[in-house]
């Protein structure tokens, strides 16, 4: 009877060591998140074909989304939201840059993106590069992205990607502040940008 109440006792110490590891683990994240910028270092290429690194989202406060053009609707629909608030909260454009960077780059080549975005939009600037850099900055930034067959049971034919749908928000530095819902209320994503703008 000892020898099971021994047992227990060094169990519940090993819970307790491990839940207090995962805790300081997590504080340190948020931690993290909060005072450096936010993602990984890159060096990717932008929809004109010139090399873009994770400066570019320090200079100014940014509004950030991952997507892919053969998107069927979550894509285009916040490119063009994106820039319907972009264009309300910094009229001349001069507040705050905005980039699309693809989880798709096999098929989204710089000058592809180039198209696909400027069809939509001026305000936003499109990203892409080798597949193994970008699955890098995807896995730095937390985001969501697999790639998912058209059909299942046909892994030989087309397919698409599920991702991340939100709009991230960095402030000046590269910070993480936030994010805009994809079907978030316009009038809060409105107040977001402009909270971001002002710092």
């Amino acid at each position: 009877m000892r020898s099971v109440r021994i047992v227990l006792w060094v169990a519940v110490v090993c819970m307790a060591l491990i839940l207090g590891w995962l805790t300081f683990e997590m504080s340190r994240s948020k931690q993290q998140i909060a005072e450096g910028p936010f993602g990984v270092p890159f060096q990717l290429v932008s929809q004109t074909g010139e090399p873009i690194t994770e400066k570019a989202f320090q200079q100014k406060p940014t509004a950030l989304f991952f997507g892919f053009t053969h998107c069927p609707e979550v894509c285009p629909t916040t490119l063009f939201e994106m820039n319907g608030w972009l264009h309300k909260v910094d009229p001349d454009g001069t507040k705050i840059n905005a980039y699309f960077i693809t989880v798709d780059p096999e098929r989204d080549s710089p000058e592809l993106l180039k198209t696909y975005v400027s069809n939509v939009t001026d305000r936003v600037t499109g990203i892409s590069g080798p597949p193994d850099r970008v699955a890098e900055v995807i896995k730095g930034f937390r985001v969501y992205a697999r790639k998912v067959p058209v059909d299942e049971k046909n892994p030989s034919g087309d397919y698409t990607m599920d991702h991340t749908a939100s709009v991230f928000l960095l402030n000046n530095g590269g910070r993480f502040s936030g994010t805009i819902s994809y079907g978030e209320n316009p009038d809060t994503a409105l107040k977001k940008l402009e909270n971001l703008i002002k710092g």
